[in-house]
């Protein structure tokens, strides 16, 4: 315990030593890039070279050869950095056009032609997902431009208390609410970062504290606990859901989702609540002043305006559209969402307008998804995902083996696979179409292929251990509250409980509601 403590808020070897260090920071690693990120664009391209030019494979088309390299190509440029993820999504794009659209057609009649490739690399910008996902950007922008997120965090905050574990139970809570209401995990994070900054401050301590260390830990770990709780809380479940929806022809409803997963994130809540506690709060001396500090903020925010209310009406009835879906109403996620959208942004009614909001939305990672999806979906059609599923079942002797030996071995797998990705979304984008293709190719005939691939998805957004494992991390880290070590020993046995819980919920409660 004195070791870990000495760790807390020490600079770590990065550079980042306090609020001001990411601007440094970012300069410092755009002089001397690590070895990864300076080579990994070579890498990729001389995988995709060799994966191409390699001998044909029995049961694999030219077109799926190509696609294979193409995703490997995209894993590595995804997990090196080596380029930005709006750029990668560029280059990945050109290179299913061009790639795909060379490749002979599997009957041997010609070439499929770049037309038909473009529209392949395209073909993810079309799917009700990709328009999801656009949509909850545009809800996120209206909750930072009005206040609202913040309000409701400084309001849950005043109402728990000031001790430090009732902080944190504060912390979780408020992560907890804003995954409802702002469907983005940066968003969430970006607006409880500066609120935990001014709690710490106000209690007298510095930023790079055991109490700094705790909250800010808390705020990360809370938000990629509650992407697997709420359908709508991460653009990576789209992904599952996109795919899901074309393999099997089901889509998974709000509710439903919520129903299996929010039990399994409710426990996550109480590990992360006793992990960061036990782990940290020891180190945490006794303070004063930050509730008065909360309520502070509270009050200078002043009475709820006019857009606030407005916005408030239109999420709690988004809400309970996405709660009654199949049941009191067939209108889906994607349709009420955007409805809800197109009233926000309405002269007059709505709280926003196109000029103040079109910079507020994350371009890039709507241009990431697109692609994401698009890269999939050509793994699938041209039965790539299928050729990589065989080899993956034979290789492990999945075959034959029991729903829960699949769920562990492949949770494993997911789990150590995402330590070398810096997206949940990319991550979900390459192998969930290998995912729905292995379950596909087990001979029980009663595996639930939606159901199973719903729990995979959950462990995807399992970005637990390091910070670059997932964005609100790296939000997180940038505040110096704490350092790689601290994060990584407090991540590991969170991902180690989630682990255990992704086993005991397959052998129990997943179970008696049919989904494996």
């Amino acid at each position: 315990m004195t070791a870990l403590s000495a760790t807390v808020g020490s600079t770590d070897t990065t550079g980042k030593a306090g609020l001001a260090a990411p601007a440094a920071s970012v300069a410092t690693d755009a002089a001397k890039p690590g070895f990864f990120k300076r080579y990994g664009l070579i890498f990729a391209f001389i995988a995709l070279a060799l994966i191409c030019l390699a001998p044909e494979q029995q049961g694999l088309s030219v077109g799926g050869q190509r696609m294979i390299g193409i995703m490997v190509f995209a894993v590595i440029t995804w997990a090196t950095s080596a380029v930005s993820f709006p750029v990668s999504a560029g280059v990945i794009m050109a290179l299913i056009a061009v790639l795909l659209g060379t490749s002979p057609k599997p009957d041997g009649s010609g070439l499929i032609g770049t037309s038909a490739g473009m529209r392949s690399a395209l073909g993810g910008f079309s799917s009700t997902a990709f328009c999801l996902v656009g949509a909850a950007l545009f809800l996120a922008a209206a909750m930072m431009k009005t206040g609202l997120d913040k309000r409701i965090a400084l309001f849950t905050l005043s109402k728990i208390g000031a001790t430090p574990n009732r902080v944190v139970i504060g912390i979780i809570l408020c992560g907890f609410i804003l995954s409802f209401f702002v469907p983005s995990t940066t968003a969430r994070v970006a607006c409880l970062v500066p609120i935990v900054i001014g709690m710490v401050r106000a209690f007298g301590l510095q930023i790079r504290s055991a109490f700094g260390a705790m909250l800010m830990i808390t705020v990360a770990q809370v938000d990629s606990v509650w992407n697997v709780g709420i359908k709508t809380a991460a653009a990576q479940n789209m992904v599952a859901v996109s795919f899901i929806r074309e393999i099997t022809g089901q889509d998974i409803s709000w509710l439903d989702w919520f129903i299996a997963a929010a039990p399994f994130a409710a426990c996550m809540s109480v590990a992360l609540y006793f992990v960061v506690t036990k782990l940290l709060g020891n180190s945490v001396e006794p303070f004063k002043g930050g509730a008065e500090a909360v309520k502070k903020q509270l009050a200078d925010l002043g009475r709820m305006t006019a857009d606030e209310w407005k916005l408030t009406a239109v999420s709690l009835c988004l809400l309970f559209l996405w709660v009654t879906e199949k049941n009191l109403h067939s209108f889906d996620t994607t349709t009420t969402t955007v409805c809800a959208i197109a009233v926000l942004m309405l002269p007059g009614i709505g709280v926003m307008d196109w000029k103040t909001t079109v910079n507020r939305i994350n371009w890039g990672t709507l241009l990431v998804f697109g692609v994401g999806i698009s890269l999939g979906s050509a793994l699938l059609s041209t039965k790539a995902a299928q050729w990589l599923a065989n080899c993956i079942v034979s290789g492990f002797g999945l075959a034959d083996a029991t729903t829960l030996v699949v769920i562990a071995i492949m949770a494993a797998f997911l789990i150590i696979i995402h330590l070398g990705f810096a997206s949940a979304t990319g991550l979900a984008a390459a192998i969930i179409p290998i995912i729905l293709a292995v379950l596909g190719e087990l001979k029980d005939p009663n595996v639930n292929l939606l159901g199973m691939t719903m729990i995979l998805q959950y462990v995807i957004s399992f970005g637990f251990i390091l910070p670059v494992n997932a964005p609100q991390n790296m939000i997180a880290f940038s505040t110096g509250a704490f350092d790689t070590k601290t994060f990584a020993f407090t991540g590991i046995i969170l991902t180690f409980c989630a682990y255990g819980f992704v086993l005991l919920f397959s052998l129990t409660y997943w179970h008696w509601l049919g989904l494996c």
